[in-house]
């Protein structure tokens, strides 16, 4: 062996220990809704970072299925694994967590005015223990979007059903902007309960009964495990629908508009990053998303006879064929 060789030797013992020795950081993840492409954007964005699971990172995801009476059990179980960051997507999620624990640093995603619900104490300054990605703030005019789009899509509709979920903390504020947008179109809106399986069915059985000629599914994790039952039943009464996250369209649905969920997610491992190395959520700004998109499927419109404006196709960021 050369002499070169032999000095390497310790050199390279040394480079192995510190591997073996490389501190392994816990993340949990908890989504009402099952995880799906923000999970996978926010795995790999972590990657990205330099974060290699079973290497120096283990993330711990748990999903509520929808059901917001067992956020509680699982953000407790998540905190009695000691987690370093507790990532927290959707409003009910994020709240349960903030009344949990005021010490594990909490980062959350898609949260609706997180100021008006009480997690922060500003959007510059949060001052507590968590931060993250809105949804949306304020009276930005978003929910009403999705009114305005569907009349856009459909000009001769003149009532139009709304599903949502009562006990869902941003709601309310979703039903305002919608209602104000309604009036101005002059449009007929039957504002539906439908926050559970029961009432997701009573809903849509209203939708028939009441003669609505478009259909608008507000922000909400329970739809999201319940899309394809809303998808298939629009299509099946040939009625235009819009819906709040592009997985909708990839299922079947007509149309989306809401923040570009992957840009949110990198964007949360982002924070979940400045944080393991010693950043305080107190002093992270709540950054509203970057990007909202407008998805289109084209075959769906097809399907119920539907002619699409072409200004509106044109607009869209994802036309699916």
């Amino acid at each position: 062996m050369n002499r070169r060789a032999v000095l390497l030797l310790p050199l390279m013992g040394l480079e192995t220990v510190r591997a073996q020795a490389a501190k392994v950081r816990l993340v949990g993840y908890l989504s009402l809704a099952p995880p799906g492409i923000g999970l996978r954007a926010f795995r790999s964005a972590l990657q990205a970072l330099g974060y290699v699971e079973s290497h120096n990172l283990r993330l711990l995801t748990r999903s509520a299925d929808g059901h917001t009476d067992r956020l509680d059990e699982h953000v407790a179980g998540l905190l009695a694994h000691k987690v370093d960051v507790l990532v927290v997507v959707s409003t009910a999620t994020a709240v349960a967590a903030h009344k949990a624990t005021t010490t594990t640093p909490i980062v959350f995603v898609s949260v609706i005015d997180p100021l008006k619900v009480g997690l922060v104490a500003s959007l510059a300054r949060p001052g507590g223990n968590i931060t993250g990605i809105a949804g949306w703030v304020g009276n930005a005019g978003f929910a009403g979007k999705w009114i305005e789009l569907l009349k856009e899509a459909a000009p001769e509709i003149t009532r139009v059903a709304v599903l949502s979920n009562a006990a869902n903390p941003q709601t309310a504020q979703q039903l305002s902007e919608i209602e104000v947008a309604g009036r101005a179109l002059q449009l007929r809106l039957e504002l539906l309960d439908a926050g559970n399986p029961a009432a997701l069915e009573r809903a849509l059985g209203d939708t028939v009964a009441r003669g609505a000629q478009g259909l608008l599914v507000a922000g909400d994790p329970f739809f999201s495990v319940q899309q394809a039952r809303i998808t298939r039943f629009a299509a099946s009464r040939r009625l235009p629908a819009v819906y709040f996250f592009r997985s909708f369209v990839e299922a079947g649905g007509l149309m989306s508009y809401g923040a570009h969920q992957e840009d949110s997610y990198r964007r949360a491992a982002a924070y979940v990053d400045r944080i393991l190395k010693g950043e305080r959520p107190a002093d992270l700004p709540v950054e509203l998303p970057a990007r909202f998109e407008l998805v289109i499927n084209r075959r769906a419109a097809r399907d119920i006879g539907l002619a699409l404006p072409a200004a509106l196709l044109m607009r869209a960021d994802d036309v699916i064929e």
